[in-house]
């Protein structure tokens, strides 16, 4: 949470506003209650998501749901600010929608938010990137439709941003938590980079800095060098 506040304050010593993406999942839910109890110019932050399940906005998988029931409703944030991706249009309407909301607010330039907020799956995905996928090997489009067959469940369609408008960032932070993403996480930072089965190595940022903030659990199978 501390990284997330530094952020926000010295962008805001300069400049009118902050645009952060959310992640999804369970790892960033205590984060967002965390920030709840924090005095920030909530109205002068923009809300966006990396990637979006293809349910109602008060569906349980519901992405957004999520992040409005554990911090939005209960801070002062302009409705105005809430930029959601509209999971229950068809996920390609909704990635040309989202794409379109994209190229007004940033004027019509490679989207560049102050701060990307990733998860890792267990099969090493990131935002809506699975292994395999087209979306992984996008060059253009800032936002694509995802066809999502095979687990990680829930098996809905997905919307997400592609490597061009991650890698735009000024800042990534990847959370990771739980035994379980240890191997892939070990794989993802120290293994060869093969990004068709590993997406979150993509993400490689152009002008940009990424952390990895991750849990014990989560970092048992990575090798540190020696004090």
């Amino acid at each position: 949470m501390g990284r997330f506040l530094h952020l926000v304050r010295a962008a805001l010593r300069s400049r009118d506003q902050f645009t952060v993406a959310l992640a999804g999942g369970s790892t960033p839910r205590q984060l967002y209650s965390l920030l709840t109890e924090k005095r920030l110019d909530w109205e002068r932050l923009h809300f966006f998501w990396g990637d979006e399940r293809c349910v109602p906005p008060d569906h349980a998988n519901s992405n957004f749901r999520m992040a409005d029931e554990v911090l939005l409703s209960h801070v002062p944030i302009p409705a105005e600010n809430i930029h959601r991706i509209h999971g229950e249009l068809p996920a390609e309407e909704a990635a040309l929608d989202y794409e379109d909301e994209l190229r007004h607010f940033f004027r019509y330039q490679t989207p560049r938010f102050d701060l990307i907020l990733l998860g890792l799956g267990s099969d090493g995905h990131t935002a809506s990137l699975f292994p395999g996928t087209p979306a992984v090997r996008e060059k253009v489009r800032w936002v694509v439709g995802v066809d999502h067959r095979s687990p990680p469940p829930p098996l809905v369609n997905r919307v997400t941003l592609t490597p061009p408008a991650l890698n735009a960032a000024a800042n990534i932070i990847f959370l990771v938590s739980g035994t379980e993403k240890a191997e892939r996480l070990a794989e993802v930072l120290q293994g060869p980079y093969q990004p068709e089965l590993l997406p979150a190595q993509i993400v490689k940022p152009v002008d940009g800095h990424v952390c990895w903030l991750v849990d014990q659990a989560a970092a048992d199978k990575l090798t540190l060098p020696k004090k």
